[in-house]
């Protein structure tokens, strides 16, 4: 204590430091053991709440990131299906219209009355292109809409790190494939 007064004040300074100390009752005894329990709680503080809080954190931004690979993920699928259905409609259009072609060719050697005739199988032959055209269009899209829910429902399980009832993931794809439609 004699140091800290020494180093603080010269002469009367000194005896001023002193009384103040006196007056305010300072012990070093005191002031010694609430510094060495004050380091405890911190130390105590680093192992037991400071890391632990730091591990849950780093947790959550790691689910955060595969939520996010998850989206690009589906995205990429989504792309994918979509280009397979605009590969299967243009392949549908380029057979209907090789029918509609090949029908015409053996219109135009036939006489009037077989011309008309193939013309009108060929109008009939381009309806169930497209009826089946519009068929296959109908099963991709809904194959498409079933299999974004699904992906959705997983990705959204493993962002909320919860599992989800069948209620929920009923919801979960309804919604989507609504928003999707």
């Amino acid at each position: 204590m004699n140091l800290i007064f020494l180093a603080a004040a010269e002469g009367g300074a000194l005896e001023s430091a002193k009384e103040t100390a006196l007056q305010f009752g300072f012990n070093w005894w005191l002031f010694l053991s609430q510094c060495i329990s004050f380091g405890i709680v911190a130390l105590l503080l680093q192992k037991f709440a400071y890391k632990p809080i730091l591990n849950v954190l780093e947790e959550r931004r790691q689910r955060i990131q595969e939520g996010l690979a998850n989206a690009a993920k589906i995205k990429e699928q989504l792309a994918e299906s979509e280009q397979r259905y605009q590969e299967i409609l243009s392949k549908a259009n380029a057979e209907a219209q090789k029918m509609i072609d090949e029908a015409r060719q053996s219109a135009s050697a036939l006489a009037d009355k077989r011309s008309q005739q193939a013309i009108a199988e060929a109008e009939q032959i381009l309806a169930k292109a497209r009826e089946a055209s519009k068929v296959e269009h109908d099963r991709v899209l809904a194959e498409l809409k079933r299999e974004v829910g699904r992906l959705v429902v997983e990705t959204t399980s493993k962002v909320t790190g919860k599992v989800l009832t069948s209620q929920d993931q009923e919801l979960i794809s309804q919604e989507t494939i609504r928003h999707v439609a």
